[in-house]
């Protein structure tokens, strides 16, 4: 499989370090990147992280957008001019910065969840609160999506319904 799945909490060591999850690193094997690439997520406090495939879709993203428009250059500080490649040891440890850790919140354990082409890494229990409410907003959707007739569109909670 070549998507980062499921979640796995693991604990920093005395020296800083924590485990990146065996099937996370065979993933990023597979992907053939040197390290890992890690940004401060956009709208929650957590951390993104990946090799190729994620930069890919940065750069995908980044593509999409005038090169010299100013929500381009808004996109590259936040994506690539915040990010850090760690180095990832022999044992498949990495050394959280303290810039890093201080935008999670981590401090003595990492929550790592699996988001397909990424992987994000988390304090325990800001995660156990942000899966609470995604799986809230989840049920919702389903409810909405199980109203909808063939042809048209549900209305999602939380959106106007317009299109544009």
């Amino acid at each position: 499989m070549d998507r980062f799945v499921s979640n796995f909490t693991n604990r920093l060591d005395a020296k800083g370090r924590v485990s990146i999850p065996a099937s996370f690193r065979a993933v990023l094997v597979r992907d053939g990147f040197e390290g890992l690439y890690v940004h401060p997520a956009l709208d929650t406090p957590a951390l993104d992280a990946g090799g190729n495939a994620l930069l890919a879709e940065i750069d995908g993203l980044l593509s999409t957008l005038s090169p010299y428009s100013e929500e381009r250059d808004h996109l590259s500080t936040a994506l690539l001019g915040t990010s850090e490649v760690l180095k990832v040891d022999t044992e498949g440890r990495v050394i959280l910065t303290d810039t890093l850790r201080d935008h999670a919140g981590i401090s003595d354990h990492v929550t790592f969840v699996g988001h397909g082409q990424k992987f994000q890494m988390w304090k325990p229990d800001l995660f156990r609160t942000h899966l609470e409410e995604a799986r809230a907003k989840v049920r919702e959707l389903k409810r909405a999506l199980g109203t909808a007739t063939l042809g048209t569109a549900p209305k999602v909670p939380g959106s106007s319904g317009a299109r544009e």
